[in-house]
């Protein structure tokens, strides 16, 4: 992480690599199939490129607008901009624009196509629960995000992912007011858009799969270089317990609005338990593997090696 103090981490690196070659491949394979299949080359680019540019340069502010946060300055948030500015110089590296969501889902998150857009946003929930420590290690996890680069990262692989879940509806929806694809023509519209809708559905799964699996690691990395920036993974696992025990006092509508937006969350407002697929399609390592790390790392920094 040039630029940067985080602590390196270089298991995030090798699987944001592999992750996106391997999207990448899938991306190409997806172009070429809906092509073999039957579906306008027109119409492949108006989709493909007209969600590639809205995902890379909206994203940002779907978010924000999705979550109700808007930008704060120094004079409207001075506490939010003091600690962002203290961990920026802690950890030298530009300082991100800050926000503030006005909802009570205690949550945080980091979103931006790259460094000069980055935000960091904390939700009024999580900055009336928390300490100023606790909310410090909180946001210095949002940060390594923005310095890891796994943002950006993220945000480009979730592209795939939307395009396909996007084609697999409309072909659903076509195939069926088209009558499920009646007569043998191989031309036949219906047959075509059934068609796009079984590729559209194999990418959509395997490049969700993917962007799960490097989901859940980027957040135990997050955890890590916060915990040793800060050098308080107490104050992290503190604000950890705090945040997801009283995720359970929050109305379920409140947290069902916020739950497509997990992946860039400080933990996720919605939590599937009781499953053991669960853990492979969740965006983030269950509560006790990263209070376990923090533990950890409390007693490697405390044996001082």
């Amino acid at each position: 992480m040039a630029g940067s103090k985080f602590i390196p981490d270089r298991g995030l690196t090798t699987r944001m690599v592999v992750t996106m070659a391997l999207l990448g491949i899938l991306y190409v394979a997806f172009i070429i199939a809906l092509y073999l299949v039957g579906m306008p080359i027109i119409l492949i680019v108006l989709v493909v490129v007209g969600f590639a540019l809205l995902q890379y340069f909206a994203s940002d502010k779907i978010a924000m607008f999705s979550m109700g946060a808007h930008e704060v300055s120094p004079e409207q948030a001075p506490d939010l901009h003091a600690i962002v500015d203290r961990l920026c110089a802690m950890a030298d590296m530009p300082k991100p624009k800050v926000a503030i969501a006005q909802t009570d889902v205690p949550n945080a998150f980091a979103t931006g196509h790259n460094r000069k857009n980055a935000v960091v946003c904390a939700t009024t929930g999580i900055m009336r629960r928390l300490d100023a420590a606790e909310l410090e290690a909180v946001l210095a996890h949002e940060l390594s995000h923005v310095a890891h680069r796994d943002v950006m990262v993220m945000t480009i692989a979730g592209f795939l992912g939307i395009v396909a879940g996007f084609l697999t509806q409309m072909g659903l929806r076509f195939t069926l007011l088209a009558g499920g694809g009646r007569g043998r023509d191989q031309n036949n519209p219906a047959l075509i858009a059934l068609a796009v809708v079984l590729v559209s559905a194999v990418v959509w799964v395997l490049s969700f799969l993917l962007t799960r699996m490097l989901s859940r690691y980027r957040e135990l990395s997050a955890d890590r270089a916060a915990a040793y920036l800060t050098g308080r993974p107490s104050a992290l696992g503190s604000a950890l317990t705090k945040i997801t025990g009283d995720m359970a006092r929050i109305p379920t509508d409140d947290l069902r609005k916020a739950e497509p937006f997990n992946a860039f969350f400080f933990t996720p407002a919605f939590a599937r338990e009781g499953f053991s697929l669960s853990r492979i399609l969740a965006t983030h390592p269950p509560v006790e593997q990263r209070l376990s790390q923090l533990a950890d790392i409390s007693r490697h920094l405390g044996s001082g090696a």
